[in-house]
C-alpha cells in the first residue's frame, strides 16, 4: 500500500531541529514571493493603461526619440540636396515608419515583433552607409541596398546563433567607431559645402547650434535632456532668424497627406554597391540581442533571446523593407526608451504602442513636417556633428569591453582593422587603380575595417592566448 504526501516522515527523514523546519519554510516563502513577482512582471508588460495616463506617458516617449528621426532626415536631405517639398515628404515617411515600427514591436503580429516596449528609429550608422552609397552610386542604388539588406536580415534569422558569434564587442566597436568617423566627415560638408570651404557665418551658426545642444544636455534633466539635439536645432534656427546668419523657409502645404512612394525612382540592385549595408545588417543582430535582453530585464520578463531576438529582428526587417520603398535607410529598434521605462517604472508595452500611434499622426500632419523642413542647413550640420560624434564614442565604449590587453590578440586585431578602415578616409585615392569590385570593398572604410576585424578575430584567436569572455553588446549603440 503506497503512502501519501500527507503521511508523517520516518524518524530518519524528520528535521533535526526546529531551525531546519523554519529554514524550509523561509525558502518556500521566498519562492512564493518570486513567483508572485514574476507573475506581476508579466502582467505589468501586458497591462492596459488608462487613457488619462496613456497619452502623457506615450508623449514622453515621443519626446525622447523625436530628435533622431528629425536630424536624420535633414542630414539625408542636406547631403542629397533635396527640395523642401521632398524633405517634408521624407520626414513624413520616417515618422510614419517609426510609428508603425513601435506598434509592430509593442503589439506583435504572429512572429513579427517582440511584444516588448520598443520604439523604432532610422539607424544613425545605417544612414551614414546609405548616404555613402547614394553619393557614390546614386540614390536609387542606395534604396535598392536597403531592400537587399532587409531581405538578408530576414534570410539569416534561421541561423541567428551562428551569425551573431561573428560580431563580438571588438568587431562591433571597430564597426561603430568607423561609421561615426566617416559620418562626421559627411556631416561637416553640410556646414562647409561640397568643396569643403564654408562661409564663416555658416561655421558660426553650426558652432552656436552645437553650443546650444551641449547646454541643453548639461543643464536640463529627464526627458528634456534626452531631447537636447532637438532643442539645439530649435535654438540654432532661432539664432539664424534673429541674426541673419540663416533663413527659416518652411515648405508650402497644409492638412494631411501621405508621403511620396519611391521618391528616388525605381530602386536599383547592385550587390557590390550594397555591401556596406549588407555587412551592417548582419552586425545589427548582436545589437538587437543586447537590446532585447536589456528590455526584457527592465520589464521583469525572463530574457529568452532564442525566441525574442528573431521576432524583434523580423520587425526591424519588415519596417526596413517599407523604408526602402519610401526613401529611408534601415529602421532599427531604439534603446533610448528603455531608460524611460526604468525611470518611470511603467512597463506596459501599450505605452510605446501609444507613442507609435502619436508618431503616425505626426507623420500624416503635413504642417509639422513642412515647418521642420525649413531649418537652415548649417543648423542641421551642427546637430549632425553632435549625433555622429556620439556614435564614434559609442564605438570606443564597445572596444573598452573587449579584451585589448597585451596577453591576447585583441589589441592587434583592433589596431589593424582600424588602420584598414581609416585608410580610405585619409587617402581617398589609395585604391584608384584597383578593379571596380575591389574599390567598392576596400574603398568603404566600414566594410574593409569590419571584414578585417571578423577575419582577424577568427584567425588570430586560434593562435593567441585565450581571452576572457567578452561582455555582451552595448544595447545603446544604434542611436
Amino acid at each position: 500500500m503506497t503512502t501519501t504526501r500527507a503521511s508523517k516522515p520516518t524518524p530518519a527523514s524528520t528535521p533535526a531541529s526546529g531551525d531546519s523546519a523554519e529554514a524550509v519554510e523561509a525558502v518556500e516563502a521566498v519562492e512564493a514571493v518570486e513567483a508572485v513577482e514574476a507573475r506581476d512582471a508579466v502582467d505589468a508588460v501586458d497591462a492596459k493603461v488608462p487613457w488619462r495616463r496613456l497619452v502623457p506617458l506615450s508623449a514622453q516617449h515621443v519626446l525622447a526619440m523625436i530628435a533622431a528621426p528629425v536630424s536624420t532626415v535633414f542630414l539625408v536631405a542636406g547631403t542629397l540636396k533635396m527640395s523642401p517639398d521632398a524633405t517634408a515628404s521624407l520626414l513624413s515617411a520616417v515618422l510614419l515608419l517609426c510609428g508603425a515600427g513601435a506598434l509592430l514591436q509593442s503589439l506583435g503580429v504572429w512572429r513579427i515583433g517582440g511584444r516588448l516596449p520598443f520604439v523604432m528609429l532610422p539607424g544613425g550608422a545605417a544612414t551614414a552607409l546609405f548616404l555613402q552609397i547614394a553619393q557614390e552610386h546614386g540614390a536609387p542604388t542606395a534604396a535598392g541596398a536597403v531592400l537587399l539588406a532587409a531581405a538578408l536580415l530576414l534570410a539569416v534569422l534561421p541561423v541567428y546563433a551562428r551569425v551573431v558569434r561573428l560580431f563580438p564587442p571588438l568587431v562591433m566597436g571597430v564597426t561603430v567607431l568607423l561609421i561615426g568617423i566617416a559620418m562626421i566627415r559627411v556631416a561637416s560638408r553640410l556646414v562647409t559645402g561640397p568643396d569643403g570651404t564654408g562661409e564663416p557665418r555658416a561655421v558660426l551658426l553650426a558652432g552656436l547650434t552645437v553650443a546650444a545642444t551641449v547646454a541643453a544636455y548639461v543643464f536640463l534633466r529627464g526627458v528634456w535632456r534626452q531631447t537636447s539635439v532637438l532643442i539645439g536645432m530649435a535654438a540654432g534656427t532661432a539664432v539664424a532668424v534673429a541674426t541673419g546668419l540663416g533663413a527659416f523657409a518652411p515648405a508650402a502645404g497644409s492638412g494631411f497627406a501621405l508621403p511620396a512612394f519611391l521618391p528616388f525612382g525605381t530602386p536599383r540592385f547592385d550587390l557590390l554597391a550594397a555591401l556596406p549595408l549588407l555587412v551592417f545588417s548582419l552586425t545589427t543582430l548582436a545589437e538587437i540581442t543586447g537590446q532585447t535582453v536589456l528590455n526584457s530585464e527592465t520589464v521583469g520578463r525572463t530574457p529568452a533571446p532564442e525566441r525574442d531576438v528573431p521576432r524583434v529582428a523580423r520587425a526591424d526587417a519588415v519596417v526596413s523593407l517599407a523604408g526602402g520603398l519610401f526613401g529611408t535607410s534601415l529602421m532599427v529598434t531604439s534603446a533610448e526608451n528603455i531608460g524611460i521605462g526604468r525611470l518611470t517604472g511603467v512597463r506596459s508595452r501599450f505605452v510605446t504602442a501609444g507613442a507609435g500611434a502619436l508618431l503616425v499622426v505626426l507623420g500624416l500632419a503635413t504642417p509639422v513636417s513642412r515647418a521642420l523642413a525649413g531649418i537652415p542647413e548649417a543648423v542641421v550640420g551642427g546637430s549632425a556633428l553632435v549625433v555622429y560624434a556620439v556614435i564614434a564614442v559609442m564605438g570606443v565604449e564597445m572596444l573598452r569591453r573587449a579584451d585589448l590587453s597585451g596577453t591576447g590578440t585583441g589589441s592587434l586585431t583592433a589596431a589593424l582593422a582600424l588602420t584598414v578602415g581609416l585608410l580610405p578616409l585619409l587617402t581617398p585615392d589609395l585604391y584608384e587603380g584597383f578593379p571596380g569590385w575591389a574599390r567598392t570593398i576596400l574603398g568603404s572604410g566600414v566594410v574593409a575595417g569590419t571584414l578585417t576585424a571578423v577575419l582577424l578575430t577568427a584567425l588570430l584567436g586560434r593562435f593567441g592566448a585565450k581571452s576572457p569572455t567578452p561582455a555582451p553588446p552595448d544595447p545603446h549603440a544604434r542611436q
